[in-house]
């Protein structure tokens, strides 16, 4: 019997804001667009795998 050690792939991320500066924490496989808390900007769109991320990513958290 063949045990194979799943990874996850998948990762939270905290990014700021490009327009205002706001800390938000974000998923990097995001299915739906993410806008910014305070200015509404966006900070992540959807492609169908990891989305395609528009904020600069400060840390990420496994």
């Amino acid at each position: 019997m063949v045990l194979l050690k799943r990874e996850n792939r998948s990762k939270f991320l905290k990014v700021k804001c490009p327009d205002c500066e706001n800390e938000q924490t974000i998923f990097d496989r995001a299915c739906t667009p993410v806008n910014c808390i305070v200015c509404g900007s966006s900070l992540a769109t959807p492609t169908g795998g990891k989305a395609q991320i528009k904020a600069e990513i400060i840390t990420a958290f496994e």
